[in-house]
């Protein structure tokens, strides 16, 4: 018989994160950490919207692009929190989740050969998308000495006459890393340079603990090169509701949006009701997770460091990224065994990328309490290690 799989499909690896879960879920007393999701419910102004868009049969489709009411709000909300202005009729969409909007750039953006420019570690999706997208992917190694910053040094090294697309994932997962206004400038001129376009993953843009969050779409010339993707799943703990949107020139979105007709028809219509008075009402609700994630930040901070683990302080996002370089081992051993021997479930590094290897993600989307019983077993563990090595 025929092949029935398509070669590009085959070239796309699982994701690295799914094997730990899959492992952990068979087992008991573990503690995850390795999970990128709020562990705050949904503001319940917000669920309780949605429950009353139900309740009033607002159970048909919207527009394609989405609920007119709620592309307003998105507008409103972009222009307060990261001062750029968009047409919420021609320039904005909404999407099923913001990883529905990164496949649609990719797939609108890109001729087969064109290549993007993906700084990693960073989200998993990027690379498959690209390939999925006929497009080649070009890693740009983000280095721990640079905080995991995004350099011109960097980019002047991979890029080439096929580069067509940057993708700015900050605040970035897996590491926390941000870029400021500083950090971006340069990356702006690089982009103008060299007529690049930019998707910009803002997924994490409202936990930010050093300063407002900074749009490289705000910075002169970059609005008109820029897609600017964000959505509901992380600030406003609404996973499950799987909402995003994005924003861009209004020649990029049309396509975008004829594609995402074909494909999704339009995002959950009781999801878009709901986020509406999200963005009207719940800003409040939003900064009190950010303030108590910013907290459990800190907490981890002062104990790895209490514990000799070396981490870069993170400013964005729920993710700290230690080293375990000293030990020797890959990031999968150390992760399979700290699985094994204490109950901790983390993410390898390596899920992220070939240069996160030597790293784990640890998410502090969890309450203190597990988190501190965590970390207690991961102390146990690495002075289990120590001692091993000054045995050998």
């Amino acid at each position: 018989m025929r092949n029935p799989i398509a070669k590009k499909i085959t070239r796309v690896r699982p994701s690295g994160i799914r094997k730990f879960f899959d492992i952990a879920s068979e087992m008991d007393d573990v503690i995850s950490l390795g999970v990128g999701e709020p562990d705050f419910d949904t503001p319940w102004r917000i669920r309780e919207e949605g429950i009353f868009s139900l309740e009033r049969g607002r159970t048909f489709y919207t527009s394609n692009a989405g609920l007119q009411e709620l592309r307003d709000e998105i507008c409103r909300y972009l222009d307060r929190k990261i001062h750029v202005s968009y047409d919420p009729k021609k320039e904005t969409m909404v999407t099923v989740g913001g990883s529905e909007a990164i496949d649609v750039a990719l797939r609108c953006m890109l001729d087969p050969g064109d290549e993007v420019m993906i700084p990693q570690p960073c989200y998993v999706s990027y690379v498959p998308c690209t390939i999925m997208a006929d497009g080649v992917p070009v890693i740009v190694e983000l280095k721990n000495e640079n905080e995991f910053k995004l350099t011109v040094e960097d980019m002047e090294k991979k890029v080439t006459d096929r580069t067509k697309i940057l993708v700015m994932p900050f605040p970035n997962n897996p590491t926390g890393s941000i870029m400021t206004r500083e950090d971006l400038e340069p990356v702006a001129e690089f982009v103008k340079k060299h007529d690049l376009y930019v998707i910009s993953d803002e997924i994490y843009s409202e936990l930010s603990y050093k300063g407002e969050h900074v749009s490289i779409a705000s910075l002169p010339g970059m609005r008109e090169r820029t897609i600017v993707i964000n959505g509901f799943s992380k600030g406003f703990a609404m996973t499950g509701w799987r909402l995003g949107y994005c924003c861009g020139p209004e020649e990029i979105l049309s396509q975008m949006i004829k594609l995402h007709q074909f494909a999704i028809m339009c995002a959950p219509t009781n999801s878009q009701y709901a986020a509406v008075e999200g963005l009207r009402s719940c800003e409040d609700d939003v900064e009190e997770m950010r303030r108590a994630y910013n907290q459990r930040r800190r907490y981890l901070m002062h104990e790895f460091e209490r514990m000799g683990l070396k981490c870069f302080e993170p400013y964005g996002a729920f993710y700290v990224f230690p080293s375990i370089r000293e030990f020797g081992m890959s990031s999968d051993e150390f992760a399979t065994r700290l699985l094994k021997e204490e109950r901790v479930a983390v993410v390898p590094g390596s899920a992220f990328g070939e240069c996160g290897e030597g790293f784990l993600r640890i998410s502090y989307a969890y309450s203190l309490e597990d988190l501190k019983a965590a970390l207690g077993r991961l102390e146990h563990f690495i002075q289990r290690l120590r001692k091993e090595q000054e045995r050998d």
